[in-house]
């Protein structure tokens, strides 16, 4: 896409000037792409939302498998209260209000922004719902929202990775099938964690934890290496594998593996963001 502000500045010089060959020199100037001009709330959205999703998930899984209901009604919570802060994220880098509700006039299957709208909107609802009818102890009605906020959870964690692949941003769409599994594995890894610095130590946790961390490892290979990236391989794979590994019995060792986790899933959404921009003005 070209830069329309900067084509309209070399007509400007042009005309003052008288000439068009100078300024028709300056057109290669121009970057072919245009880099994102996403700014924090972005990369804050995909890790907030992604969590949230992946928490509604295991909130369901946890209360089909018998686990501990206190399990169960932090993971309902941690939904809910990540999709109302991922609201506000997503609607203050739109900049106003109404171009999230204008996105829902009309649902675009063929586009990742208006699906992933949607998603959210779903989301929100049957979170919040699942969380209430908890809270208001109608187990039948939790169940029923849960499911549903599940099915959509799982939209939640992995529509912003398909949402990066579908530009023509070099660093995304080179990586276009490994950012939804990238961004899910991360979103997993983030619930787990934040699951087990509220004190859950159940096995089946420590096994996702291992599972994440044995997939973030793997996944560096295939990413580039900025510095940002290169934190967050490290702080996502190698050091919270090592730490539940080796810490298997320590409690201690489980919790900063789980904040080591937490801070790479973080810093994955700000490098691939970090990476866009980059190979964007480079082309």
């Amino acid at each position: 896409m070209i830069d329309e502000r900067r084509l309209d500045e070399l007509r400007e010089e042009a005309a003052r000037t008288g000439s068009v060959a100078g300024a028709l020199l300056r057109y290669y100037d121009v970057p072919l792409l245009k880099p994102p001009v996403w700014t924090w709330e972005v990369p804050a959205y995909f890790f907030v939302g992604g969590a949230a999703g992946v928490s509604a998930m295991l909130a369901v899984a946890a209360r089909t498998t018998g686990a501990d209901p206190r399990l169960v009604k932090d993971a309902r919570w941690m939904a809910a209260i990540g999709a109302v802060i991922s609201g506000p994220l997503l609607i203050a880098d739109l900049g106003r209000p109404e171009r999230f509700l204008n996105m829902l006039r009309v649902f675009k299957p063929q586009s990742p922004m208006s699906v992933g709208a949607w998603i959210l909107t779903a989301f929100g609802t049957f979170s919040a719902a699942t969380a209430g009818a908890d809270l208001l102890r109608f187990p039948r009605v939790a169940d029923i929202a849960g499911i549903l906020s599940a099915a959509s959870g799982l939209g939640m964690a992995t529509y912003t990775g398909v949402l990066l692949g579908a530009t023509a941003i070099p660093a995304w769409a080179e990586h276009v099938s490994l950012l939804p599994f990238h961004f899910g594995a991360s979103a997993l890894g983030a619930a787990v964690s934040v699951l087990q610095l509220r004190g859950h130590d159940d096995s089946a946790l420590t096994a996702l934890g291992i599972g994440v961390a044995v997939f973030e490892t793997v996944a560096a290979v295939s990413t580039e290496k900025s510095i940002t990236m290169k934190a967050a391989e490290l702080l996502s794979g190698p050091v919270p594998l090592a730490l539940r590994i080796l810490g298997m019995k320590s409690k201690r060792a489980k919790r900063a593996a789980a904040a080591a986790t937490l801070l790479g899933s973080l810093l994955t959404r700000l490098a691939w963001v970090e990476e866009g921009k980059t190979s964007a003005e480079k082309t």
